[in-house]
């Protein structure tokens, strides 16, 4: 158990020391977050209170689509040097390799909502965590987002039209983490009653639960296709 937990902190290590010292993944996206709150911030008008019905979408739809652009660039990078074929050869787990891969992928998505809500707090004059609970929001989406990701970025990298299919996989099965995280959030926002966020933040957790522990079975039969 030590030496898998070893394995998973030295793939951990291995995919930050690179995406730090190269900055390649969190660089485009944080330019595609910021852009993408920036254009909404015109669309609405300043004083609109449809600023707040549409605060938690806004918001989730540049995270989600941002973290969609840095998933497929640190897997194809990883592809293309060879380096993924050469660690399944190592003689680790190979789950061991995903949750190293998947806690590398959720620093980076962390990283990009510490640059994009300031940002955002700044355009729609809106405060995201307006209450301790929507830390716990962020927390459980960042996790489902990056679990699920880090499985298809691998299923769908090799794959000719890979651009096209890791949306075409991950987006579907992330509808209900995506519908929680906007309604949950907007319940925050809104100032509404926190109770409301209760079921929302269950459902994140299950699904949390369920995805790892049918990852955790599945993956080596996936790596081995």
């Amino acid at each position: 158990m030590i030496n898998y937990f070893k394995a998973v902190y030295a793939i951990l290590k291995k995919d930050l020391m690179v995406e730090f010292r190269t900055k390649e993944s969190i660089n485009s996206m944080a330019v595609f977050g910021l852009l993408t709150v920036t254009v909404f911030s015109f669309i609405l008008e300043p004083s609109s209170d449809s600023k707040v019905e549409v605060a938690g979408g806004i918001f989730w739809i540049a995270i989600i689509f941002s973290g969609l652009l840095g998933l497929g660039k640190s897997m194809l990078n990883e592809v293309n040097g060879g380096n993924f074929e050469a660690i399944l050869l190592a003689p680790i787990d190979p789950t061991a390799i995903f949750f190293g891969k998947f806690l590398a992928n959720m620093v980076s998505m962390i990283l990009l909502e510490i640059i994009i809500l300031p940002i955002f707090s700044v355009f729609y004059s809106i405060n995201i965590l307006s209450h301790p609970l929507m830390l716990l929001i962020l927390f459980l989406t960042t996790y489902a987002f990056s679990l699920l990701g880090t499985l298809f970025s691998v299923i769908s990298v090799k794959s000719r039209s890979r651009e096209a299919m890791l949306p075409l996989l991950l987006l579907p099965i992330l509808i209900p983490v995506i519908l929680a995280a906007i309604l949950s959030t907007n319940i925050f926002v809104a100032g509404g009653d926190i109770v409301g966020s209760y079921n929302w933040i269950k459902i994140l957790s299950v699904f949390n639960i369920i995805f790892t522990a049918v990852i955790f079975v599945i993956f080596p039969s996936v790596v081995e296709e």
